[in-house]
């Protein structure tokens, strides 16, 4: 599926094939609608070969940059979906793109967000611009890489992205460069356009119970709540069953429902909760959870998380100055997912869909999104990041 909009289109193809190299082709022709491409997105699922799969997108590509990332589940005008791929390009001559990836990110996050983002340099002769990161999840303190691209882009040039998954596995995740397979890596498209952007953000998920001290905690690893070992605690206020006392899959797949908020400034922020140390009896997040901040349980259901979904898109739709969406890219957290189940997926993209007015959407389920629009704050958890082109 395509829109085009004088000198610029935007396409869109996926596939479920399990031939790996296949599945890439033929999403990847799908999506190229139009001549002079500028870049490729791939998300797919790290069950394919993705060195193959790559090859396939290339196959159609061409020479057209490339970045993406594995996923916990795709999203595509179709309908969402897991283990497949779905392939976005852009092209014409109304759109500047470059690229970047930086590696071995958690040994360097700050640094490695601040070399990928610094693409953005090369395409400074259209009007609006926009930096889409891709990251490594599991990597450490997210923000930390926000706060590398923002010192390189600026407070002027919104960033926007999300974290690679690996269908919910927590083992390692995979990040695109053009015809490259990464692991703990940043990369960064820079997209300038003759046309405005448009980026929505809303969680939809609110506090419950009695706030906690963070009493110890060392960047993304929480220690104590209240004094005592933190897993204990949020087992013990959320009334947990067993099951998920002692089984690594089952706690991050109960977690994923169950985030933490944090008290800011501008309000509540949350924090996926990615697995648990049984051991030391820690909590291991996505992001950092500051020493002496005050935490609470989250939760959210079905309507709230649609409720948030409308809103976001309605936001990203706001900033197009009346126009149309060419469009729409969707960074969605996997506990989102979790609270609405097959059936409430499903809507929720056809929501989108909806929203898009007939212009094609592409995305995924993710381990955190990235959607900084003002200050130098742009890590999200549990979260849609909506961004519009037009």
């Amino acid at each position: 599926m395509e829109r085009s909009e004088q000198n610029r289109w935007f396409g869109v193809g996926s596939s479920r094939d399990n031939e790996s190299f296949a599945a890439g082709e033929d999403a990847a022709r799908a999506a190229v609608r139009g001549g002079d491409p500028k870049l490729a997105i791939v998300f797919a699922s790290e069950a394919h070969d993705l060195h193959e799969l790559l090859a396939g997108v290339r196959r159609s590509t061409g020479d057209a940059p490339l970045v993406g990332c594995s996923t916990a589940g795709e999203i595509a005008t179709t309908g969402p979906g897991e283990s497949g791929v779905v392939v976005a390009a852009l092209g014409g001559s109304g759109f500047a793109c470059a690229t970047a990836a930086s590696t071995n990110a958690s040994e360097r996050l700050r640094d490695a967000g601040a070399e990928a983002g610094a693409c953005v340099a090369e395409v400074d002769g259209k009007p609006n611009r926009v930096l889409l990161l891709l990251s490594d999840g599991l990597a450490g303190d997210q923000q930390e890489i926000v706060r590398g691209a923002y010192s390189v882009a600026g407070a002027a040039i919104p960033l926007v992205g999300g974290c690679a998954g690996d269908d919910l596995k927590m083992r390692r995740t995979y990040q695109f460069h053009n015809g490259d397979v990464l692991q703990d890596s940043v990369v960064a498209a820079a997209i300038a356009s003759d046309a405005p952007f448009g980026i929505g953000v809303q969680h939809g998920w609110r506090k419950v119970g009695e706030p906690m001290l963070v009493t110890g905690s060392t960047g993304n690893r929480v220690h104590t709540l209240d004094d005592q070992p933190a897993l204990d605690v949020y087992l013990e206020r959320l009334g947990a069953p067993e099951g998920v006392r002692g089984d690594a899959a089952a706690f991050t797949r109960y977690a994923m429902t169950h985030p933490l908020g944090l008290s800011r400034r501008s309000g509540e922020e949350v924090r996926f909760i990615a697995e648990a140390d049984f051991s030391d009896r820690s909590l291991g997040c996505i992001a950092a959870v500051p020493h002496g901040g005050l935490v609470w349980i989250m939760e959210g259901d079905a309507d709230s998380v649609l409720n948030a979904t409308d809103a976001a898109c309605d936001d990203a739709l706001q900033s197009l100055e009346g126009q149309k969406p060419l469009g729409l890219l969707a960074f969605d957290c996997i506990a989102r997912r979790g609270v609405l189940g097959d059936e409430g997926i499903a809507r929720e993209v056809q929501r989108i869909s909806d929203y898009a007015v007939g212009a094609p959407v592409a995305g995924f389920y993710t381990y955190g999104e990235i959607a900084r629009t003002h200050g130098i704050s742009g890590f999200h958890n549990q979260t849609l990041v909506v961004l519009a082109l037009t």
